[in-house]
C-alpha cells in the first residue's frame, strides 16, 4: 500500500507499461498488469529494496539522478518527467493562491478581434474564465463559471459532441493531473476533483490511470449541432500575467470546409450580437 504521491505515480505509471515495450520478455505469469518492481529496479539501475521504499512512501527524496533514471525506465514523456519531479518535491512550487480568478480584460479584448480563432481561457483548475465571441460559438454547450472538466464528464450533451469522447475525456483527466502535481495544496483543484470523483465512475477510473500530461498541439474533431462535423488543431498558450491560465486557441486549415463552418459561425454570432435576428445555421455540405 502506498504511503506517497510519489509511490502512488510510480505504481500506477509501472502498471502501464508492458516488458516488451522496454524489450524484456514475456513470460506469460504475471498476476498484475504491468512491470514487476524488480524489472523496474533493474532498468533504473538501482536496488529492489530501495526502489520499494519509494513505492511505500518510506523514501519521499530520490535524487535528480535517480528520477532520471525511473523517468527513462517507465518511459516518461517530458510532461510525465516533469510531473514526477514535482511531485518528489524537486521543483519549487507556486505559492498558494486565493480561490477567486480574473481574466485580463486586455487579454480578452486581444481574443475578441480573432474572428477566425475560437479561444476559451482556463483557470488553473479548467474553469472556464471567458471565451471570446466565436469560442461560445464553437462550444455552445460551455459557459463563463462552469468547469471543463465537470462538463466532460457530468454534461450528457458533450458526450456527442467529441467525436471520440473516450479520447477526450482521457486527454482532459491527464491534463488535470498535470495541474493537481503543479499545485497540489490548490483548494479549487481539490474542489474539482473531489466532485468529479464522486460524480462519474468513469473519471475515477481515468484517474487510476495516473496519466499525467499537459495540453499540446493537437487535433479534435467535433460535432457541432449547427454546422457538423468540425476538425480543429488546438495549441495552448501559459498566461504569464496570471500564473496556472492558459489561453486555448483552435484554428483551421484554409480551404477546408471547417475554414468555411467557422466564418459562418462567426458571421452569425456578430450578427447575433450585435442585436439583429438571424434564421438558424444550414448546414454546411
Amino acid at each position: 500500500m502506498t504511503t506517497s504521491k510519489l509511490g502512488d505515480y510510480l505504481q500506477g505509471r509501472r502498471a502501464q507499461v508492458t516488458p516488451s515495450d522496454v524489450g524484456l520478455p514475456e513470460d506469460g505469469r504475471r498476476r498484475v498488469p504491468g512491470l514487476r518492481r524488480e524489472e523496474v529496479a533493474m532498468l533504473a539501475r538501482i536496488s529492489v529494496d530501495y526502489y520499494l521504499r519509494l513505492e511505500q512512501g518510506r523514501e519521499r527524496r530520490p535524487s535528480t539522478q535517480v528520477l532520471d533514471a525511473l523517468s527513462d525506465a517507465l518511459l516518461l514523456d517530458n510532461d510525465g518527467r516533469l510531473h514526477l519531479y514535482r511531485i518528489a518535491g524537486m521543483t519549487p512550487l507556486p505559492r498558494h493562491e486565493g480561490t477567486i480568478e480574473r481574466a485580463d480584460p486586455q487579454l480578452l479584448t486581444m481574443a475578441e478581434l480573432w474572428d477566425r480563432t475560437p479561444a476559451l481561457l482556463l483557470g488553473r483548475a479548467y474553469d472556464v474564465l471567458a471565451m471570446n465571441t466565436l469560442g461560445r460559438a464553437v462550444f455552445p454547450h460551455l459557459e463563463p463559471g462552469e468547469n471543463l472538466l465537470l462538463s466532460m464528464f457530468l454534461d450528457p450533451s458533450v458526450r456527442s459532441f467529441h467525436a471520440d469522447w473516450d479520447k477526450a475525456a482521457a486527454n482532459a483527466v491527464a491534463g488535470f493531473r498535470f495541474l493537481e502535481g503543479a499545485r497540489p495544496n490548490d483548494p479549487r483543484i481539490h474542489e474539482v476533483l473531489r466532485t468529479a470523483s464522486e460524480s462519474s465512475r468513469e473519471f475515477a477510473d481515468l484517474w487510476q490511470r495516473r496519466d499525467a500530461r499537459g495540453k499540446s498541439d493537437a487535433a479534435k474533431v467535433l460535432l457541432h449541432p449547427a454546422v457538423g462535423e468540425l476538425t480543429l488543431r488546438m495549441q495552448t498558450f501559459d498566461v504569464r500575467s496570471a500564473p496556472g491560465q492558459q489561453l486555448v486557441v483552435y484554428h483551421a486549415q484554409e480551404g477546408t470546409r471547417t475554414a468555411d463552418a467557422l466564418r459562418l459561425l462567426g458571421s452569425l454570432a456578430a450578427t447575433a450580437r450585435s442585436g439583429h435576428q438571424e434564421d438558424s445555421p444550414k448546414r454546411i455540405k
